[in-house]
């Protein structure tokens, strides 16, 4: 009788985790943006661009160019390996023109800084193999992680990881509980506020933009970020990444270590951008990332409901990196 009723319990738990991967079955809007058909960058107006605290200047079209990353503070980092900055023609874009010079990214992406040689390199193997997808093909930036993957030599992952991993990483978002947040567009696979001066509620989601838009797009890597997150949303998840689910009782510390900064080859999650660590617990839900580490982030992420997701993004993106 007991192994009958073991077998019920083994079943209902599954039942259960199935329920829970339905149960949020579209991924969410405001953490995947997608740009309108009809979205058109600004035109050049031929002006040279200038960011806070920079004497350099580039052009709109070096901003743009997938084959130059632009280096507004050279100050704050080491020297950029040739395949950061510059990449290689005609299908290795420049790791720096997305990931930022010093590896800081943004919502649309990684933030590069201080992530272990070991799990870049991984990562890159994962996108080149097909293991590491997105819940939303149409998504740019993982595409274009694909083909520079797919492209990458392994001497030239090796030098960028090792660049990216050897930076520290810096505290650039701000978490503000609310029970509203600004009216956003989609300026280029992230979100941006509409400086309509309209709000909405935040509901069931988190509202990630940057604080100066045209700083962000000129690609400077000391851009800030807000994060509009749900009230009580960070103590909440504190108590989820301490506990587990009461389907999964895995303690995010135990694998990510004390302050979620990392543990050997197992990547830090504080203070990375909120609308990305949602992503990532969504692609390992659902099946979109597979690959390295899934055997052990999935049966985790099975559990989680969205609002779970955004309770531990949150809490994350709070915690100094």
């Amino acid at each position: 009788m007991w192994k009958f009723a073991a077998v019920l319990a083994i079943l209902g738990g599954y039942l259960a985790a199935d329920k829970l991967a339905q149960a949020d079955e579209l991924p969410p809007a405001w953490a995947y943006p997608v740009n309108p058909p009809d979205f058109k960058p600004s035109p050049d107006d031929g002006q040279p661009r200038h960011v806070p605290d920079s004497s350099l200047t580039f052009s709109l079209a070096q901003t743009r160019d997938l084959f130059f990353s632009p280096d507004w503070h050279p100050d704050d980092h080491s020297g950029m390996p040739d395949i950061v900055a510059h990449g290689r023609k005609p299908a290795v874009f420049a790791c720096g023109f997305c990931h930022r010079a010093d590896g800081a990214g943004g919502p649309e992406n990684a933030g590069l800084a201080g992530l272990p040689a070991g799990y870049i390199i991984q990562q890159m193997a994962d996108f080149k193999n097909g293991a590491r997808k997105s819940a939303v093909p149409d998504r740019v930036p993982p595409r274009l992680m694909i083909k520079t993957a797919t492209a990458a030599s392994d001497e030239e992952v090796q030098a960028a990881a090792a660049y990216f991993s050897a930076l520290k990483p810096r505290s650039i978002i701000k978490i503000v509980e609310t029970d509203t947040a600004p009216e956003t567009v989609v300026a280029g696979w992230f979100l941006a506020d509409s400086n309509s001066g309209k709000k909405a509620p935040i509901g069931s989601r988190i509202i990630e933009v940057p604080e100066d838009l045209a700083q962000f797009e000129n690609r400077d890597a000391r851009s800030r970020f807000i994060a509009y997150v749900p009230i009580g949303s960070v103590k909440k998840g504190e108590m989820l990444a301490a506990k587990g689910t009461a389907g999964s009782a895995t303690q995010c510390p135990a694998c990510h270590g004390a302050g979620l900064t990392g543990i050997g080859d197992v990547p830090g999650l504080a203070g990375r951008s909120p609308s990305y660590i949602v992503r990532q617990l969504y692609d390992f839900k659902h099946g979109a990332r597979t690959g390295s580490g899934s055997e052990l982030m999935k049966p985790v992420a099975d559990w989680l409901t969205l609002e779970d997701m955004i309770n531990l993004a949150a809490y994350a993106a709070s915690l100094p990196p």
